[in-house]
């Protein structure tokens, strides 16, 4: 992040996860929230980042300007010899996490194995690990599918605080038909990613199906609860904003109703690539 606002690189992906107090308001994308929908909250991740007055200024303030973000997708978990089938099958579990979605498991009595997504597949096999955390393209992409029997979809949240950014010198110094082009270009990786990362998933469940694992779909109300759950999360993202001068409560209400807009508008109309 230093390297792009200091234009040694005149824009890069950053993950803001590697910078809590610098990116807190991106951060918002990673909290535990009912936000499992890739295109879903893409689009309201960057509807926030684009146009929020607070967010732009904070930014600016350290010579950044915002052009697109990605997501890691949903966080769902495989296990080996064992299953979730709802919350009370968490307590006692060995299991590597991600994040605040990791954190939680840990309040509701996991025992977290600190690891790599990388190991997740040695963990797995050797029995450190009982369950893992992760996305359902990299499961199949790490072969995990080989060394796990069953696997929960949670339909909880996802890790999506990751994005380009760009100097803000050098973005100023272009044209405006430039940066238009710029922005245009960054606002349309959601519609793009979203198409590539939901068919990658699909085609994961498929793959993890024809190796014999369960695919388990948690209840609704178990859901609730590991959202539920996950507020003390919330309540420290929103104490860190505090700290930076950003209003936290009023850019998670924003967030929430861009999320809410977006779902709509998917249940309306579709995917964009689906029209």
């Amino acid at each position: 992040m230093s390297g792009v606002a200091d234009g040694v690189a005149d824009l890069g992906t950053v993950i803001s996860v590697y910078f809590p107090q610098e990116m807190v308001a991106y951060g918002i994308a990673d909290l535990p929230l009912q936000n499992d929908d890739a295109w879903v909250g893409m689009r309201a991740t960057d509807a926030l980042m684009r146009n929020n007055a607070q967010i732009q200024q904070n930014l600016a303030d350290m010579n950044l300007v915002y052009i697109g973000t990605f997501t890691t997708s949903a966080v769902h978990i495989g296990c080996k010899d064992t299953a979730i089938r709802s919350v009370a099958d968490i307590e006692g579990l060995k299991v590597r996490g991600v994040g605040a979605y990791g954190k939680t498991f840990n309040d509701m009595g996991a025992n977290m194995v600190p690891m790599s997504i990388y190991d997740a597949y040695q963990g797995l096999d050797s029995g450190l690990l009982d369950c893992s955390q992760g996305y359902s393209y990299a499961i199949a992409a790490l072969k995990q599918q080989e060394v796990i029997d069953s696997y929960t979809l949670l339909n909880w949240g996802q890790v999506g605080a990751l994005g380009i950014l760009m100097n803000k010198d050098m973005f100023d110094s272009l044209s405006p038909e430039n940066q238009q082009a710029l922005l245009q270009a960054g606002e349309g990786m959601a519609d793009e990613l979203g198409r590539l990362i939901t068919a990658d998933n699909e085609r994961a469940i498929e793959t993890m199906k024809s190796a014999g694992v369960e695919v388990i779909e948690l209840p609704d109300a178990d859901r609730d609860m590991l959202v539920e759950a996950g507020a003390t999360y919330v309540d420290e993202w929103k104490a860190l904003a505090a700290g930076v001068g950003l209003d936290g409560d009023a850019l998670l209400e924003e967030y929430q109703a861009l999320l809410a807009q977006y779902a709509a508008e998917r249940d309306a109309q579709g995917y964009p690539w689906e029209r």
